[in-house]
């Protein structure tokens, strides 16, 4: 295997559910076998979770995606992994760089979980990012790839900000979800639920600045889309183990970190985050007092529908699988992934 490793995440819960879906997966629920004797491509694209940071190995980080890349290879089927995701980056990065990058590569199979970044800034816009994420799965689908996704938890809830500032951003990461929701309907993805409770309340799954998976957090997202691929014949190796090898940060260690390090990456997203949220904040706020707060709600459902139209109108035929077949299909609403009940959903 080959590539660069180093440069919410599934609870106990969310893979208990997975197992038991596979478990009661019927025989033709596995749609595209491969040659186990074929070698395999896999590109991760996205941010610094994908990246691996909160899961330190010798010499960088791990991650996730390395993790899965190790069980999809089995016995003689090599696995060649490129890892293209970079700490901080956006949408419009993964969209103007990495997936270039990536469909030179022609991988067989390509991850692109990416978004979280996006809703830390002011300049945010649904709409945008929804077309940027479709004309990747585009791209990447339309070369043979398989794909998957994920949606994620929002950051307020991950760090535990009070409402005036938490509710905004779930807002913003809800309409990531259901643009991501809507593409894994329209392009048959590999889709991982990962915004439940269950994944931010257990601190385990999680590092020391509260926005990253710890190691035990990245193991449990690489075995629940071990699970989802295995339904479709893609991993042929065994599935991540899911326990840590490593005891977590002591509270000493992740007092330091955040003193040190945290410090610093929290004021580098303040020049450009925190006068736009404190705006956001204080129009929580008002709402609140007069009684309108649905008035937010509203507009944010406005610019995602509008978000998912435009996706609608400018789709072309979508890759509903492995192979030739390209029979379109219809648009179907997502189903909220951050509002409400746990679980997952495959396409």
């Amino acid at each position: 295997m080959s590539g660069a490793t180093a440069s919410g995440l599934p609870g106990y819960a969310a893979a208990t559910t997975l197992d038991a879906h596979l478990a009661g997966a019927p025989a033709d629920a596995v749609r595209a076998v491969v040659d186990p004797r074929a070698g395999l491509r896999f590109a991760a694209l996205g941010d610094s979770l994908t990246e691996g940071i909160g899961d330190p190995v010798p010499g960088g980080w791990r991650g996730w995606a390395a993790l899965l890349a190790e069980g999809l290879g089995g016995t003689g089927r090599t696995v060649d992994f490129r890892n293209f995701a970079v700490a901080g980056a956006l949408s419009k990065d993964v969209h103007e760089r990495q997936a270039a990058a990536a469909a030179e590569f022609r991988p067989d199979i390509a991850s692109v979980v990416v978004g979280v970044n996006d809703t830390l800034r002011h300049s945010f816009d649904i709409r945008r990012l929804a077309g940027r994420l479709e004309e990747v799965c585009a791209l990447l689908s339309e070369g043979g790839a398989v794909l998957l996704t994920a949606c994620l938890p929002d950051p307020g809830t991950a760090l535990g900000l009070p409402g005036p500032l938490r509710l905004p951003l779930a807002r913003r990461q809800q309409a990531v979800n259901a643009v991501v929701h809507d593409l894994s309907s329209r392009y048959d993805l590999v889709h991982l639920h990962a915004s439940d409770r269950g994944w931010t309340e257990d601190r385990s799954l999680w590092s020391a600045d509260r926005l990253h998976p710890a190691e035990r957090g990245h193991r449990r997202l690489a075995a629940g889309f071990h699970l989802l691929l295995a339904e479709r014949g893609l991993a042929l190796g065994s599935p991540p183990e899911r326990e840590a090898s490593r005891p977590p940060p002591s509270r000493a260690a992740a007092a330091l970190w955040l003193a040190t390090r945290g410090t610093g990456w929290l004021a580098r997203r303040s020049t450009d985050l925190l006068p736009g949220l404190l705006g956001l904040a204080a129009a929580e706020i008002g709402h609140r007092a007069l009684g309108t707060s649905g008035r937010l709600d509203a507009q944010a459902d406005q610019a995602l529908r509008e978000a998912l139209d435009t996706m609608s109108r400018t789709a072309g035929v979508p890759h509903t699988g492995t192979g030739d077949d390209r029979t379109p299909r219809g648009p179907e609403r997502p189903v909220p992934c951050a509002r409400g009940g746990g679980g997952h959903r495959t396409p």
